[in-house]
């Protein structure tokens, strides 16, 4: 048995004779994030293949069984919602991402926590069952809700590491100050939630976690705000009316899919990218997939800079100035969406480079593959659009625009008779909505819990039988093992921590 000593003697040669190969995998691949894919074009190619099969499958069974209504086509869906016994079964969501946020386990492997209380009294000590007290908990949470509610936030909702946000089965809406924030953390699952009228707030104290209070200053008034946070997934959710933009993910953010959404009501609708100066958005790579682009939206679906941006399948129902813009060199990777332009004739064009002139923008690399136009709308490529940077990623070709409406016709929030926010409108800064009277005291009854020895055990529900979490703690060898490879990758190149280190360990 090797002793702890060889243990570390054999890892520092390691480092030492690899290094070099490192440094010259890393700086190859132009590699700006320590979580950031080397090979973007490979994760492009395998969400067209999971969409062909996905279609190929449905084709199939429409040949073989009458009338079989489970299967879209689309990967997603076809994943987890064809399981008669999907609410048993939760957590197999999170084995059902594509993209580059296909590697965001939210709670998995955690407890449930049942969210039986809508109110949001008090941000610094949230009260036990609320949606506040369950996100700031340490431990991977898989978070559902006891029933309809409209959760009225005071300021922003800081969730923590591993957490996901599950609000299928109940009909749940998220408004008021804020919204929700996701700064500095990562594997986090939002699904099936509507999310409408965010409003700017702060200058409070506000609990990030149970270890951990802030001062928080005045908040933008986003949908969700993605802040130098990586591995998140943005499902089935119904965003509209709010204040700054719908979603924002910018400050290194990376490792994200935003996929089967309903966007309306809103003018900058998505920002993906902080500044044009700021060069760790270079590593930037997003995925959004089979998303409803709809009524009355403006712009910024989304606006680019830097990164690399797939975008695929998705509805484009509606702009008035633009779709899809960008600025600071970003590369899109648009493939098989369908772009229906406005009766404007001035904003027929899909593409807008933000404050640059064509002289400096001929050499981005934006691409259109297989998108259709429709009423007129046309899509300005440029750079290496048909280049061999494209060349893995066309190997599989995405499928046709013409399936659009298969592949988007669940997208926004299911099981609800509405998939969009259009019953909570706002009107001159006043909300009205059809679903209750009462912010605070709409919810469904809660079922009752026999055996239930406490109210702790009422909220978090027993261990979770989907698997372990990938947040289970390892050997203390080998957490001092990556201790040290981390210390050592920072104060050499922090460039470095790419795959020759996974393979390595």
């Amino acid at each position: 048995m090797l002793s702890n000593t060889n243990i570390l003697s054999f890892f520092f040669l390691i480092i030492f004779l690899f290094s070099p190969i490192i440094i010259i995998t890393a700086k190859f691949n132009n590699l700006t994030l320590l979580h950031q894919h080397p090979f973007p074009e490979s994760v492009v190619q395998d969400v067209n293949r999971r969409v062909n099969e996905s279609i190929s499958r449905r084709q199939i069974f429409d040949t073989t069984v009458a009338n079989y209504q489970c299967l879209t086509g689309n990967p997603i869906d076809d994943c987890w919602r064809c399981d008669p016994n999907w609410v048993n079964n939760r957590q197999q969501l999170a084995d059902c991402a594509i993209g580059f946020g296909h590697g965001a386990v939210g709670g998995k492997g955690g407890r449930y926590y049942l969210v039986s209380d809508p109110s949001d009294f008090d941000t610094v000590n949230p009260t036990p069952g609320t949606l506040r007290h369950a996100v700031i908990q340490e431990e991977p949470l898989w978070i559902t809700f006891a029933g309809d509610m409209i959760i009225t936030l005071r300021h922003e909702l800081m969730i923590n590491n591993y957490k996901t946000i599950d609000g299928r089965g109940a009909n749940v809406h998220i408004t008021g100050g804020g919204c929700m924030t996701l700064q500095y953390v990562t594997n986090v699952i939002i699904h099936n939630i509507h999310v409408y009228n965010c409003v700017p707030s702060g200058n409070s104290n506000i609990r990030q976690s149970t270890t951990q209070v802030g001062w928080r200053g005045m908040s933008d008034g986003d949908g969700i705000s993605i802040y130098s946070s990586r591995n998140i997934w943005i499902d089935h959710c119904a965003l509209s009316h709010c204040t700054d933009g719908l979603i924002d993910a910018i400050m290194g953010s990376t490792a994200i899919t935003i996929s089967n959404n309903y966007f309306t009501h809103h003018d900058k609708v998505m920002l993906l990218g902080h500044d044009d100066r700021y060069e760790a958005d270079i590593g930037m790579q997003v995925t959004i997939a089979f998303n409803h682009f709809g009524e009355g939206l403006v712009q910024r679906m989304p606006r680019c800079r830097r990164g690399y941006i797939h975008v695929v399948n998705n509805d484009f129902t509606e702009w008035q100035m633009y779709a899809i813009g960008g600025s600071a060199n970003p590369t899109i990777n648009s493939q098989g969406n369908r772009f229906t332009a406005p009766q404007d004739p001035n904003a027929k064009e899909v593409t807008k480079r933000v404050d640059v002139d064509e002289r400096d923008w001929t050499n981005w690399n934006w691409r259109t593959e297989g998108d259709e136009m429709v009423n007129g709308a046309y899509f300005v490529p440029s750079g290496d659009g048909l280049g061999n940077q494209y060349i893995m990623a066309s190997s599989m070709e995405p499928k046709s625009a013409f399936l659009i409406d298969q592949l988007t016709m669940n997208a926004g929030v299911t099981g609800v008779p509405s998939r969009d926010t259009t019953e909570a409108m706002s009107y001159g800064g006043r909300t009205r909505t059809t679903i209750a009277a009462n912010r605070t005291s709409s919810i469904r009854p809660v079922k009752s819990h026999e055996g239930d020895g406490d109210f702790l055990e009422k909220v978090f529900g027993s261990v979770a039988s989907a698997g372990t979490s990938s947040s289970s703690p390892s050997s203390s060898t080998t957490t001092i093992l990556m201790s040290l490879l981390i210390l050592y990758v920072i104060t050499n190149n922090a460039r470095l921590l790419t795959l020759p280190f996974l393979v390595i360990l």
